[in-house]
């Protein structure tokens, strides 16, 4: 799309309209099935902008990955770091998940989505970005369990990721079930027994 002439271009403007625009459309769709004639076309730049930014349709989903596990990871900590601490302040994550996935058209979690929407070369790049996304889940529960009082350092490992399969299988759960699923409340159940019998 031509830039009128004696219009000045933002490079920071110009990747974040690519990345916002990127963002929604793999959010609604299969990454797969979305192409960069689209994304470029939807954001308003052209495709020499998109390859100047972002070398390949694989590094412009990672970036976009990156981007929504950032956005999550600092959601959740804001969102319950003014629960109670101890048990409380772990649960509040459970809380504040369910509430998320009672959202409308709710698709489950955008960053683990794009690992299975992912082909070829983006697999890669996307899969090593859902990794991070998921240590950094392990780290935040293990933060509050630590607080809750699990000192051992092996059982607040062992506890960080047992919470976080009933939260990924929870997610996994909704996704298929949809809107009247008690997934999300069943795994807050789990995890307070896991918590009552660690602490």
């Amino acid at each position: 799309m031509p830039v009128p002439k004696g219009t000045r271009i933002d490079p920071e403007e110009t990747q974040s309209r690519l990345l916002d625009t990127a963002d929604r459309l793999f959010a609604a769709r299969a990454m797969h099935s979305v192409g960069v004639s689209e994304i470029t076309a939807e954001a308003g730049a052209s495709k020499l902008s998109l390859y100047r930014y972002f070398p390949s349709k694989a590094e412009l989903a990672s970036r976009v990955a990156v981007r929504r596990s950032e956005r999550i990871h600092a959601w959740l900590r804001r969102e319950t770091a003014e629960a109670d601490a101890g048990p409380d302040r772990v649960l509040a994550i459970f809380d504040l998940l369910i509430g998320w996935f009672a959202q409308p058209q709710y698709r489950g979690c955008a960053v683990l989505n794009a690992v299975t929407d992912s082909r070829g070369d983006d697999e890669h790049r996307v899969r090593a970005t859902a990794r991070s996304h998921l240590d950094s889940y392990r780290e935040l529960l293990r933060a509050r369990v630590v607080e809750a009082g699990v000192v051992d350092p092996v059982r607040a490992d062992s506890l960080a990721r047992q919470l976080l399969l009933l939260i990924e299988g929870a997610t996994a759960v909704t996704v298929v079930d949809g809107e009247e699923t008690t997934a999300g409340a069943d795994a807050r159940a789990a995890a307070e027994l896991l918590l009552d019998r660690a602490i």
